[in-house]
């Protein structure tokens, strides 16, 4: 496109304010920033240059690539198109430069940059790098993280097909598509250095040092750095690393992993980014910690252990694996493959050093890498993504803490949550306004008590209108959708009625999740539908790996359901799904049902996205509707325990699930009071928007990343750094005295009394080759129902010592429970070391 500055706009009226005459530069700076995708205010812009682009690709850099010059010039010769576009560039420069949440909240926090590496990202369709719930709790927590001012920069790969798409055919059976993502029309531009070259990273790999390109993706006032080996200098098998999100083989794998993790540390390097903080968005981009390590070995000149040492204090790892077959693992024969070389030239380690890293039993030679156990070990926080998910995690990875109780391996949990402006409809983005403010998302401020003033009339209008237009895109996706498979859409308007209640289905389909629960009973399913009195319709969406033959034979399963005469205006199975169609969906769906198999669901995030919009759920007690649920904001299914893959378990379930829709669900919805008003239903959807929506929000995980995780971890590391690292090395020579001298200890002797209420306990303690101050007496209590999850500990101070160098510890405690609860035990301890993650010996008295 030609230069535009010169275009003038339309004569102004006398005493007419003067509008500045801004050209195509600052339409560019708008359409380069992903702020568009979360703030509507520029829609009317991207719509009125080509209104057709704007609704089929929801990308204004596409449309900037596209449109004419002349319609561009004509556009901005108007006073309406210059005004709207000098308020918008006027309110993101005011809206970027002034202190939001974490400034004004953490004025003198020594956090400058948290690196936050993924290997998916969802922040728009204009940039489909991603496939599903990573993907998505990344993109949410990145534009949480610039609505609060947190200073986050993303780190991913630019993937050349991305993740498959998907349509169906004849049959109903799905085809997988691989459509190719083409750099210059997404919202991103490479990264250039001052003199204007293309900033690229090199990474040695087997025979060859192989070329990563840089880009920069600009979310807010946040940054996303992307590397992409389809670089011309590299070979083809090279320059194909970076084409297919989760496809290959395992050494395809394991060289995307060092390309992100390896490659995306020395990229900050290269940017001049020293971050406090790593957060591994999951066990792929492990390697980081390693590079990490080796910059620091570099810069200061220690070895690896104290590098080590030093930086795992500013790291932090999130699982979201709910299996341990889930968890990324390579054969040692590849890993010596292609991190040997790493190893011994830039580590300074044997090869064996660092697989010890990734192993259960760090000297079986035989055993796979993994990446998980590599991301604990280089932590020093780990957390799971809801409570529950802290709780199967804590049981995932107790094999790395033999003798340690379950409830004291050290995996915390945040619980996922959606970023709200991302998600909500336009009626209820305006509900939300009037009673809360156009700030909500921003603060801390509480919320629920401003929404339980919401109106049965105000809240019944929202959800008609969203209802209303979520059907109208419904309708237009089936007929293109029916079109392409080469079938008529005549029908379409018949599908579905917009005062009808609707109930929504679409995640990926996997066996765990149970998406066929449903057409359990399909005769029964069907009368459901089809009562003329209070039918019901519902909409599906979602897909299967390509290599998952048992996932899309569920999808088979349900097009051969939708095909039979009496339910196809009822059910429609909508083609790939993205994240633009469940923007559509979750913002009019009455009803959202998962079935996940408890415990498989680590978080699960898609029944998140209709609360703000007044939607409400049915599901599994699994993931974070575990901790959500309570009767007066939707309905549960199951008992909240584990059943395995029990076939009568699942009938039983789907009776529940049939019993609450026919009696509790459809019931509720079709009750109206005199003004043709469901009360009942929207008593609970006001209690749902005002309890969880806050609570579920990438807002509030963010805060408790902050707060929780990003500061202390900030904290520890540079108190690990300061005075040249003497504090990482007094961790590191506190942890080598505890491996070699830890057999040295002896708990003797444990006496116990009972007197004017309390237990009294001496413990006798020989400390071999350790000092006193190298570890710490407790007296440990499981838990009971009294006291939930956690155990009662109670550190023993020292009472006296005799010449044998025998040393009493005594406590006391109060005598709630019976002397033989208590059993006294030596952990290590040392006042800036995380136990057990960084030493996890235990003795306990036998």
């Amino acid at each position: 496109m030609s230069d535009l500055k010169s275009s003038k706009p339309d004569k102004k009226t006398p005493g007419a304010t003067e509008v500045p005459t801004l050209g195509i530069d600052a339409l560019k700076e708008l359409a380069l920033n992903l702020h568009w995708s979360w703030n509507h205010k520029a829609d009317p812009l991207w719509e009125a240059l080509d209104s057709f682009l704007w609704h089929s690709t929801q990308n204004p850099w596409v449309i900037l690539q596209t449109v004419s010059d002349d319609r561009v010039k004509i556009l901005l010769s108007t006073r309406e198109f210059q005004e709207r576009l000098s308020d918008l560039l006027q309110h993101k420069h005011k809206f970027f430069s002034a202190d939001a949440w974490f400034q004004k909240t953490h004025p003198a926090a020594a956090l400058s940059t948290i690196a936050y590496f993924s290997m998916e990202f969802m922040l728009t369709e204009a940039l489909p790098i991603y496939s599903g719930g990573l993907g998505n709790v990344a993109g949410d927590q990145m534009k949480a993280a610039s609505d609060l001012g947190v200073p986050v920069v993303g780190v991913g790969l630019l993937w050349g097909q991305g993740y498959f798409r998907q349509d169906f055919d004849a049959d109903g059976n799905q085809r997988a598509l691989y459509p190719v993502n083409d750099p210059g029309q997404m919202p991103m531009q490479p990264l250039r250095r001052a003199n204007g070259e293309w900033l690229r990273i090199q990474i040695q790999l087997p025979g060859a040092m192989i070329w990563l390109r840089c880009w920069q993706v600009l979310v807010g006032r946040t940054k996303l750095f992307l590397l992409d080996a389809n670089d011309f200098a590299n070979t083809a098998a090279h320059r194909g690393i970076t084409s297919e999100l989760y496809g290959g083989d395992a050494e395809m794998r394991l060289k995307q992993e060092i390309v992100l993790g390896i490659g995306g540390w020395r990229l900050l390097r290269e940017l001049g980014l020293n971050p406090e903080v790593c957060h591994l968005n999951e066990g792929h981009a492990a390697f980081a910690v390693l590079e990490r390590a080796r910059y620091y070995m570099a810069d200061h000149r220690v070895s690896f252990d104290v590098a080590l040492t030093i930086t795992r204090a500013g790291n932090l790892f999130t699982t979201h694996t709910a299996v341990t077959a889930g968890f990324d693992r390579f054969a040692p024969e590849l890993c010596w493959k292609y991190l040997g070389h790493y190893a011994k030239d830039e580590l300074a380690i044997s090869m064996e050093e660092l697989l010890a890293l990734g192993r259960q039993n760090r000297s079986d030679a035989s055993e796979y890498f993994n990446m998980a156990y590599l991301a604990l070990r280089g932590s020093g926080q780990v957390s799971g993504v809801s409570k529950l998910h802290g709780e199967v995690s804590r049981q995932i990875f107790q094999p790395l803490f033999p003798r340690w109780p379950q409830a004291e391996v050290p995996v915390g949990s945040v619980t996922n949550g959606i970023h709200v402006p991302t998600w909500d409809s336009a009626e209820a983005d305006a509900l939300w306004t009037k009673a809360c403010g156009p700030d909500r998302w921003r603060d801390d401020r509480p919320l629920a008590d401003d929404v339980r003033r919401l109106t049965d009339g105000e809240l019944w209008h929202m959800r008609t209108g969203a209802r209303k237009t979520m059907l109208t895109e419904v309708r237009g996706r089936y007929a293109r959708q029916l079109s392409a498979e080469g079938g008529s859409h005549m029908e379409v308007a018949e599908v579905f009625k917009e005062d009808v209640l609707t109930v929504g289905f679409a995640r990926r389909f996997a066996t765990y999740k149970r998406p066929d629960l449903l057409l359990h009973d399909p005769e029964r399913l069907m009368r459901l539908l089809t009562d003329p009195r209070r039918p019901v319709q519902l909409i599906l969406a979602g897909k299967a790996h390509p290599e998952d033959m048992p996932g899309q034979a569920l999808i088979k399963c349900w097009n051969d359901f939708i095909e039979r005469p009496e339910v196809r205006s009822h059910v429609v199975f909508l083609s790939d799904y993205d994240m633009q169609m469940a923007q559509e969906l979750v913002k009019g769906m009455d009803l959202w049902i998962n079935t996940p198999r408890r415990p498989w669901e680590a978080c699960g995030t898609s029944g998140m996205k209709v609360l703000a919009n007044g939607g409400l759920n049915i599901s599994e007690l699994d993931g974070w509707w575990a901790e959500a649920y309570t009767p007066e904001i939707g309905w549960a299914i199951g008992d909240g325990r584990e059943h395995g893959e029990d076939a009568a378990w699942d009938t039983a379930e789907v009776e529940s699930l049939y019993m609450l829709l026919e009696e509790q669900v459809v019931p509720e919805f079709y009750d109206r009071d005199a003004e043709g008003v469901p009360s009942r239903w929207l008593e609970r959807v006001r209690e749902s928007m005002a309890t969880l929506t806050p609570e579920f929000s990438a807002s509030r995980a963010i805060r408790e990343y902050t707060n929780d995780h990003y500061l202390p971890a900030a904290a520890g590391y540079n108190k690990r750094t300061a005075n040249d690292g003497k504090l990482g090395v007094d961790v590191l020579q506190w942890q080598r005295s505890i491996a070699e001298q830890w057999n040295t200890l002896i708990l003797g002797k444990v006496t116990a009394e009972t007197k004017d209420g309390q237990h009294q306990f001496h413990i006798s303690v020989i400390p071999g080759g350790l000092h006193p101050d190298q570890f710490r007496v407790e007296l440990y209590a499981g838990p009971t129902a009294e006291s939930g999850a956690k155990p009662e500990i109670q550190a023993a101070s020292k009472s006296s010592a005799d010449s044998s160098g025998t040393i009493i510890y005594s406590v006391c405690c109060l005598a709630k429970r019976p002397l033989a609860d208590y059993t006294a035990r030596l952990v290590p301890s040392h006042a800036e070391a995380s136990v057990p993650l960084e030493a996890g010996q235990i003795l306990w008295q036998q």
